[in-house]
């Protein structure tokens, strides 16, 4: 490839130009020149007849003086003097030797002009005429080819000059405006996001230069270019990838809220796991604080391996990252990873990685499977919590069931054992009076015990669910309203106040058993239950319009009065007993619900 210079070259073809229209004017100029002189060279041989014929005339004119005479021949004379004449001679020898031949035979004829007859000047003098009319026709001649000298001149100078410009046009559109296009076109496809095109330089000009620093460019770009993309198609998996986990974990956590009541099935969590973290021996080992060999093993379904039936699980849960197990049996090493799932100083058994020789987790499925890990420890955690909740609940459920058995049926049967010791002393003295009372006593006892211990088993039934503590009370009122014959009307104003599970039981309980006691001994005709929020507390009223209680109402009903103050007691309330002002009863009871409490504290902090 050669190496030349474009602006060098543009620089030498608008010098040649200029220097052939130098030449082509400076050729004009000379021949201008020359032509300039031919019509006075012209005029003066014309003038050089004028002159003889007055000569002449002044000869054959008697007249004329001899001074006149000298004087025409002197004009003559100088007119044959003139410096035109010699450049003629100079200038072509043609003419100079037709000037000579001329002069020569006006010489001739001046010295013997004096000395001719008339007749003999006249024909002298014609002979004379007739050759500076030759000599004028040879002046004319070579001012016509002078003239077409210049003329050749101008038109060869405008077909070189035309000629040397199409070339110079061809050079510019090879050399300028076919690599000025190419670059054009390569800068388009660039902008177009085509970087695979690249330019042929035919010659190493600055152009050429130019197109080298194009396909370097485009070269770049497009490595630039791949590796931009190779990197967005990288940062595209590692998104998918982090959605599929993101989606994983989350399915996982809902999937171990769904399944914790009724216990979490880790087949199909173990198996997306390891679809998921593209792994193929994934197993899970639940271990008790003490025990060293697992209670529960889970594998992939689709896995080839078997399980670990190792009862010493020592290395696995010394949380060992990698560990060559070639004593493990299998015919290939393995390498494990080890996942422990501890929380809150508690372990709760291992998740295990086997590779093959030369695989290895990456940094993204170690964090993946940790999470696992962890996530099955917090269900484990949360689902022996919920059991540990479980057992303090049923631990308090029975302690409630014995104190109300305490508080109501036993009582009454301790009562009737101290009525049978009267009874046997009675017969054993045979005091009809006090059998009588005694009987009379069993029998009332023995009602009151049944009665008491249908209400516990009413009491034991009773729950809140769904619809509430307005349902439970509408059911409760359902259920007395059956049993009597007289109207009990419920006004409940909570709706919009937020209550508590254990705070729903216990106003539950209270307003049944005070609806109870107002059916049994109020002997009236209407009770009102009234739930409403004042001055921040939850105040019930419980009106009958009954005969009022005595002086002393625990002798009503003792054991019922007495469960509905220890109920009130765990409200933060009291259960208040007064007589009507119109007639009848009233319990009152109030407390401060948790959400109220609270809602005070954060008033107070504020």
């Amino acid at each position: 490839m050669r190496t030349t210079s474009l602006v060098l070259s543009i620089k030498l073809a608008l010098a040649g130009i200029v220097a052939l229209a130098a030449m082509t004017m400076a050729a004009s100029y000379w021949l201008s020149d020359r032509a300039d002189s031919d019509a006075h060279a012209i005029n003066l041989a014309g003038s050089l007849r004028m002159h003889t014929y007055r000569l002449l005339a002044l000869e054959d004119n008697p007249a004329a003086t001899e001074e006149e005479r000298e004087r025409a021949r002197a004009r003559l004379e100088s007119t044959w003097a003139h410096p035109l004449f010699d450049a003629l001679r100079h200038r072509n020898s043609q003419l100079a030797a037709e000037l000579d031949s001329t002069q020569a035979q006006w010489k001739a004829l001046n010295e013997a002009f004096t000395e001719m007859t008339p007749a003999e000047r006249i024909a002298a003098t014609d002979r004379f005429v007739e050759q500076l009319n030759a000599f004028v026709g040879q002046l004319q001649n070579h001012a016509e080819r002078n003239a077409a000298l210049l003329r050749l001149v101008q038109v060869l100078a405008m077909f070189a000059i035309l000629a040397l410009a199409a070339i110079v046009a061809y050079w510019l559109h090879r050399r300028l405006e076919h690599p000025l296009n190419e670059l054009q076109q390569v800068t388009q496809r660039i902008s177009q996001g085509d970087y695979q095109y690249r330019l042929q330089p035919r010659f190493m000009d600055e152009l050429g230069a130019v197109a080298e620093s194009f396909n370097q460019m485009s070269r770049a770009i497009a490595h630039a270019h791949g590796q931009m993309e190779s990197q967005i198609e990288q940062q595209t998996r590692e998104l998918q990838r982090s959605n599929t986990t993101l989606e994983f974990l989350y399915e996982t956590a809902q999937t171990i809220i769904e399944q914790e009541t009724a216990g979490i099935d880790f087949q199909p969590i173990i198996s997306r796991a390891a679809q998921v973290a593209q792994v193929d021996d994934l197993e899970l080992c639940l271990i008790t604080d003490t025990g060293d060999h697992p209670y529960r093993q889970v594998k992939p379904e689709n896995s080839d391996y078997d399980l670990c039936m190792t009862r010493n699980c020592g290395d696995c849960l010394s949380g060992e990252l990698l560990t060559n197990a070639k004593e493990t049996g299998l015919p290939d090493p393995v390498y494990r990873y080890s996942f422990p799932m501890n929380r809150e100083q508690r372990h709760y058994g291992v998740l295990v990685c086997r590779m093959g020789e030369g695989e290895t987790l990456t940094a993204w499925q170690q964090q993946l499977l940790q999470s696992i890990a962890d996530q099955i420890a917090m269900a484990l955690s949360l689902q022996a919590e919920e059991d540990n909740a479980r057992r303090l609940s049923l631990a308090h459920e029975r302690t409630v069931i014995a104190r109300e058995l305490h508080d109501s049926l036993a009582q009454a049967l301790s009562y009737l054992k101290i009525q049978v010791t009267r009874l046997n002393r009675a017969l054993a003295k045979d005091d009809k009076k006090t059998l009588e009372d005694v009987s009379n006593e069993l029998q009332e006892g023995l009602s009151s015990a049944y009665r008491q211990l249908r209400e516990l088993l009413t009491t034991f039934r009773l729950k809140v669910d769904g619809p509430g503590l307005l349902g439970a009370l509408q059911m409760s009122v359902q259920q007395l309203s059956d049993q009597t014959d007289m109207s009990i009307e419920l006004n409940y104003q909570l709706e919009s106040l937020p209550l508590t599970p254990n705070e729903e039981i216990h106003l539950l309980q209270i307003v049944r058993e005070a609806t109870q006691n107002a059916l049994h001994h109020s002997q009236g005709q209407r009770v009102d239950i009234s739930i409403e929020r004042r001055h921040n507390k939850v105040s019930v009223f419980i009106d009958d319009d009954g005969v009022g209680i005595p002086e002393s109402p625990e002798k009503l009903n003792h054991y019922g009065l007495a469960i509905m103050q220890e109920r009130s007691k765990n409200l933060g309330g009291r259960v208040v007993i007064a007589n009507r002002a119109e007639g009848g009863t009233r319990v009152e009871f109030s407390f401060t619900p948790d959400c109220l409490r609270q809602a005070g504290v954060f008033a107070r902090e504020a």
